[in-house]
């Protein structure tokens, strides 16, 4: 049976069938459209602007090396004019991210970008490896969620930059729709779903220029680059609720590789039905990032996929492209990769027309500096300075509790149970 050529060139032999389409491609023609396709979203979305400062979330995980690769190619390539520089957050995990910023500093030799490490020690007077020692293993990436997020604001900050860019891809997105939809939380889904997200109290906003780059392409660009990148996953990530939706989210694709972007598409559907006075977005269209979601945003750097990288599957992708490589090397032939076990479901399902029914309505989320540290927050005391409480009290707070008159304007937060009283032990005693 003759080799399937190229689909793109239709002259080199097809040696990689991409995930998202099932296209058959040479490698040359899969990297060049990879490139393109995440070139045509920054110019699509206008990411950037010439001569901007651009700091990359660097964790050594796939996602963040490969946009740091593909930033440094573009702006090369069509001349956007940025100044690139890599920022790594330091949690204090001994045995994964010490070893991982390695990778980190090796990347920043071999791309030619300046590198800054800030540390959870550093900012806060506690690394993860304490607070996991303190509150255990479950509830740990609210921690460091919450930790992560503005350690990197304030990085930035005391850089002088005013952009940062994460690693977030396509799967990454899906999953945080999945769990907002789950815990039917319509503001966060609607920001989650955001390309670019900045606040109205701060000068830095984030963008995710791999927001529609599939997880496995990614593995297949750094494979076929020859990228040096850090694969191991978090240590005390495997407790996280993102989990569960990621193995929904892997089921769906096996039965329909499109699944991935039908749900971030699905997503930015329903978040533009979300009235502007919940989701919190200006009238410019500027997203304002108003409450945090622990495990769906940070640093970009958890591991090899932010934090949120199925490791196991992963891994093992990686690990099948080595030994056939090294099969078709012995044999002295090329061989084809395929993924086992997908289907692709190429029925199209009608369009319906979208409605929304609100039972009641969701009130408006007020910013405002936090009190005790200055960091944007919805509440008078931001959650970091309140977990931080709890660690220094040596009281643990997997909970973060307001006021009633905060509670009462906070679409998010669970409400507390109503109508219980409290019997004291001394009129327990005196009735026996």
């Amino acid at each position: 049976m003759p080799p399937t050529p190229c689909a793109i060139c239709n002259t080199s032999r097809a040696l990689i069938i991409r995930p998202k389409n099932h296209q058959k491609l040479c490698k040359p023609c899969f990297l060049h459209i990879f490139e393109t396709e995440i070139h045509n979203t920054i110019k699509s979305n206008s990411l950037f602007r010439h001569g901007e400062r651009i700091a990359i979330g660097a964790s050594g995980g796939k996602d963040s090396t490969v946009l740091a690769s593909v930033l440094k190619t573009l702006n090369e390539r069509y001349n956007y004019g940025l100044d690139l520089l890599l920022l790594s957050i330091d949690e204090g995990i001994k045995g994964y991210r010490d070893d991982s910023l390695e990778t980190v500093k090796r990347n920043a030799k071999q791309y030619a970008m300046p590198l800054t490490i800030v540390g959870y020690d550093e900012l806060y007077g506690w690394t993860m490896d304490q607070v996991v020692s303190q509150i255990g293993k479950k509830g740990n990436c609210t921690y460091c969620g919450v930790f992560r997020r503005q350690a990197l604001d304030r990085g930035a900050a005391r850089l002088g930059i005013t952009h940062v860019v994460t690693g977030h891809n396509a799967d990454d997105v899906a999953e945080t729709v999945m769990m907002n939809l789950l815990r039917g939380d319509l503001p966060r889904l609607s920001r989650a779903t955001s390309i670019v997200t900045a606040s109205a109290a701060s000068d830095i906003k984030r963008s995710k220029p791999l927001k529609y780059a599939y997880e496995k392409e990614i593995v297949l660009y750094a494979h076929h680059k020859g990228l040096d990148y850090f694969s191991t996953e978090c240590i005390y990530s495997p407790e996280a609720f993102r989990g569960s939706a990621r193995t929904l989210i892997k089921n769906l694709e096996r039965v329909r590789p499109s699944a991935i972007l039908d749900v971030v598409r699905s997503g930015e559907d329903m978040a533009r039905l979300v009235p502007q006075e919940v989701s919190g977005s200006l009238p410019s269209g500027k997203d304002v990032v108003v409450t945090v979601d622990p495990e769906a945003e940070g640093e970009g750097g958890c591991g090899s996929s932010n934090g949120r990288a199925s490791g196991g599957e992963m891994a093992i992708m990686e690990q099948r492209l080595r030994d056939e490589e090294e099969a078709a090397a012995a044999a002295g032939k090329e061989t084809d990769f395929t993924l086992k076990g997908q289907r692709h479901d190429r029925s199209k399902n009608t369009p319906v027309p979208p409605s929304v029914r609100m039972s009641k309505k969701l009130p408006k989320q007020q910013l405002q500096k936090c009190g005790r540290c200055g960091y944007l927050s919805s509440q008078a005391v931001c959650k970091a300075c309140m977990l931080l409480e709890g660690l220094n009290k040596n009281r643990p707070k997997t909970e973060i509790r307001v006021s009633v008159e905060e509670e009462e304007n906070s679409p998010t937060l669970t409400r507390r149970m109503e109508g219980m009283t409290v019997t004291p032990i001394s009129h327990l005693e005196n009735n026996t």
